[in-house]
């Protein structure tokens, strides 16, 4: 599944594109560098009911921005996007 892949997924299984999650993560503090993962993960699994795959993507993004490493542009494998820039605006929005 691509990285894209994971986020709308969390859209289409909370009602919530990633960026409002995201809004709400900050507003928690949860974007400061001293929080770990764990915690995000433990957040996400109580208000959304997020498994760890899903919920490890919308921590990369909450921690470090919509820019994924462009070793998973362009590859064949499972973990492969289309671009390095992660759309967070929502399935309905994202352009073509």
């Amino acid at each position: 599944m691509s990285f894209q892949a994971y986020l709308d997924a969390v859209e289409a299984k909370t009602g919530k594109t990633p960026r409002q999650i995201i809004d709400l993560a900050k507003a928690k503090g949860f974007d400061d560098p001293r929080i770990k993962a764990g915690q995000i993960l433990e957040w996400l699994k109580t208000e959304f009911d997020l498994g760890r795959g899903h919920g490890m993507a919308l921590v990369q993004v909450i921690k470090q921005g919509p820019e994924i490493d462009m070793k998973h542009v362009g590859t064949t494998g499972v973990h492969r996007d289309e671009t390095n820039m992660l759309w967070l605006d929502g399935v309905a929005t994202k352009p073509q």
